[in-house]
Formats: structure tokens, C-alpha cells, sequence
């Protein structure tokens, strides 16, 4: 199997957007240290990689530029803690394009009740609130990020200023996402 490395992965960005249909769903499954071990017909065909690069790869092969480190950090603190999440994600497409998704993603356990992996699916994410709500949120985080050059600070910094806003907004993130989603 040859396998593609996230550093290979970096084409320059395109601007483009890759349509995917609203009853379409994404979905993938990784081992503990984000590795992909299954992915669908609608991911390969997103992502842009043939399935023998993708199986194996770490799932950051598909980390878009633009999404804060802040996003990342409340998703893998969720997980970590044994709780599902959902996310507003930005992806990048092997030749540089890139599409949105709402992602909800779940930890998977064993028998024992040990977590063995995750679980995500994906959908399309409705064009107005990625323009109106998701975009500038995202745009202030990554500002508030640009003034750090470790990546932990970076997502420290994103995640303090979601904390503030949806403290501004009296509500939590959960909440804050689903309002989003009727």
C-alpha cells in the first residue's frame, strides 16, 4: 500500500469548492492516533486520493490552512473525554480544493468501555451560515491565533476567544452548533 504523507499533501489552494450533494454523508473511521482505517466512496471522492493512499494515512492529510487550531483542540479534548462532538470543518482536497462539512464525530469503544478509535460522518453545511456565522467565527479565531507561533498556543488563544463569544452569547458550544443546524 502506498501511502500518501501529510507533507506531500500541501497543493497550493485553489479557491475552489467542491460540491457534494445534501444527501450525501461522509464517512470515516480512524485508529487512536487519527489513522485512517476505512473510508467511503464520498470521502475518496472528496479527498481526491485513491483508497490505497488514503488507508493507513494520518486523517490531517486533509487539514485545510484556514481552520483553527482552537477547533481542533475543543474536538480532541471532547473526544479524548469520551464524548461525542459536532464541528464546522473546512477541508482540503488533494488538489487543493476544499469543502465544508458538519462534522459529527464519535469515539468508538471496546467492550471494556476503552476507546479504540473514532467515527466520523460528515454532511454538507448550509451556505448561509458557513458565509454569515461559521466563516468570520473561524476568521477571528485564526486572528487571535496569529499571534502565537506554537501550535499549542495558537489553539489555547482560539479557544479562549470561542469560550469568550459563547460566553457573550450565554450559551455553550453544543448549544451554539445546534442553533445553527434547525
Amino acid at each position: 500500500m502506498a501511502r500518501v504523507h501529510f507533507r506531500e499533501t500541501m497543493a497550493q489552494l485553489t479557491g475552489v469548492a467542491r460540491p457534494f450533494g445534501q444527501n450525501e454523508l461522509i464517512v470515516t473511521k480512524t485508529d487512536l492516533k487519527g489513522h485512517i482505517t476505512y473510508a467511503n466512496d464520498v470521502f475518496i471522492r472528496l479527498a481526491g486520493y485513491p483508497e490505497d493512499q488514503i488507508l493507513g494515512a494520518p486523517h490531517c492529510l486533509i487539514r485545510h490552512p484556514h481552520m483553527p487550531h482552537g477547533v481542533f483542540r475543543l474536538l480532541w479534548e471532547t473526544l479524548e473525554a469520551g464524548r461525542e462532538i459536532f464541528a464546522f470543518v473546512v477541508n482540503r482536497s488533494a488538489n487543493g480544493d476544499h469543502y465544508w462539512v458538519l462534522a459529527h464525530v464519535t469515539p468508538s469503544f471496546n467492550a471494556s468501555g476503552k476507546i479504540t478509535g473514532y467515527h466520523s460522518n460528515r454532511r454538507a453545511v448550509d451556505d448561509n451560515i458557513r458565509k454569515n456565522v461559521i466563516e468570520p467565527l473561524y476568521a477571528s479565531m485564526r486572528n487571535a491565533e496569529a499571534k502565537y507561533s506554537n501550535p499549542k498556543d495558537k489553539a489555547e488563544a482560539g479557544i479562549s476567544l470561542l469560550k469568550t463569544i459563547l460566553q457573550q452569547k450565554e450559551t455553550t458550544y453544543d448549544e451554539f452548533v445546534f442553533s445553527l443546524c434547525k
